[in-house]
C-alpha cells in the first residue's frame, strides 16, 4: 500500500507528464480517461482524475453569480452537488459541451420547498465564437448562466478524456 506522499508524488508526476503529452488527432489512441470531475469554485478549478489520481487541472469561468448554490433557474450560480455527465453535444453552439446531470434528487426537493423552478441544462462547455480567451490555460471572468466554461484548446482535451457516466463533484 503507498503512502500518502508516494500518492501526492505519483499525482504530480502524473500531472506533469500529461501536461507536456500532445492530443492525438481523432480516430487516433485515446488519453488515459477521467473516471471523475471535481470543481473547485472557489478556486475556478476543474480536475481531471483517474482512480483518485489528478490527470489534468484546467481553469474555468462559472455562472456570474458564483458563490452559493444554484436555487433557481436564471439565478446565475454554478450548482453544488453530485452529479454525471450524461449527454454530449459536439456541434454546441459554445465548442462541444458536456452535459451535467443537474438537477438532482436534492436540487428538486429545495427548488420545490422555495417554490421554484430549479433550472437545468447546465454543461462544461468552450467559448462561443468571437469570444476570448481560446487558448490553452488562459484565465477567465465569470459570464455564465451557471454552466462551467473553459478555453476552447482546453475543452478539446476534456472532451478527449471524459466518457459519459463520468462523476462530476461540484464543490463551494
Amino acid at each position: 500500500m503507498m503512502g500518502s506522499s508516494a500518492v501526492l508524488l505519483r499525482s504530480v508526476l502524473l500531472l506533469l507528464l500529461a501536461s507536456f503529452l500532445p492530443l492525438p488527432a481523432d480516430g487516433a489512441e485515446r488519453p488515459l480517461q477521467a473516471d471523475h470531475i471535481v470543481v473547485l469554485k472557489s478556486e475556478r478549478r476543474l480536475m481531471l482524475l483517474h482512480e483518485g489520481v489528478v490527470l489534468k487541472s484546467f481553469w474555468i469561468a462559472l455562472g456570474r453569480h458564483p458563490e452559493g448554490i444554484k436555487t433557481a433557474a436564471g439565478d446565475g450560480r454554478t450548482p453544488e452537488g453530485i452529479y454525471r455527465i450524461d449527454a454530449r453535444n459536439r456541434d454546441s453552439y459554445y465548442h462541444r459541451a458536456l452535459h451535467i446531470s443537474y438537477p438532482n434528487d436534492a436540487d428538486r426537493k429545495r427548488a420545490w420547498r422555495l417554490g421554484v423552478d430549479p433550472g437545468g441544462n447546465i454543461r462544461i462547455h468552450g467559448v462561443p465564437p468571437g469570444f476570448g480567451p481560446t487558448g490553452p490555460g488562459e484565465r477567465m471572468f465569470d459570464w455564465t448562466d451557471g454552466c462551467i466554461a473553459v478555453t476552447n484548446a482546453d475543452m478539446d482535451e476534456i472532451w478527449a478524456r471524459v466518457p459519459l457516466g463520468t462523476t462530476v463533484e461540484i464543490r463551494p
